[in-house]
């Protein structure tokens, strides 16, 4: 599993122009499955997303996770992680997971994630989805088990 963390101001994910999700202060976590991953593999990344010690203190450091600061998660399904584009110019994808599967594990990783106490908004999983957010610092995590 890989997941990339930005930190925002706020977010808003849209499917046809339709609004579907909308968070303010957080994260937006672009979270992939790969062919073969786990249940143990999205407990990790839920917990490690959970407290993720990516927002100042009161010293400016780095220091809160989500948690701590009370932000919200906009948590947003993305195959396109597992693009290898290493050989010629079109990605493969043959590393990322069958969708069905995919989607499965990507909303246990949602729901642990909430078992946190952290607010999760959703994409709609294999929508063409429309995201706007606002970064802060800008600051992106990549994750990957």
């Amino acid at each position: 599993m890989k997941f990339v963390a930005q930190r925002v101001l706020r977010a808003s994910l849209t499917v046809n122009g339709q609004p579907v999700s909308e968070i303010g202060y957080g994260l937006v976590v672009y979270f992939g499955v790969r062919a073969g991953d786990g249940k143990a593999q999205a407990e990790k990344c839920a917990a490690k997303l959970a407290n993720l010690r990516i927002f100042e203190d009161d010293a400016g450091k780095m220091n809160r996770s989500v948690l701590d600061v009370k932000g919200e998660i906009l948590f947003v399904s993305q195959f396109t992680l597992y693009g290898d584009a290493r050989k010629g110019n079109r990605p493969s994808f043959s590393e990322a997971e069958e969708p069905v599967r995919a989607n499965e594990l990507y909303e246990y990783a949602a729901e642990r994630l909430a078992c946190f106490g952290v607010p999760v908004k959703r994409g709609i999983f294999g929508a063409d989805m429309t995201i706007v957010q606002t970064n802060d610092g800008p600051v992106t995590i990549v994750y990957e088990i």
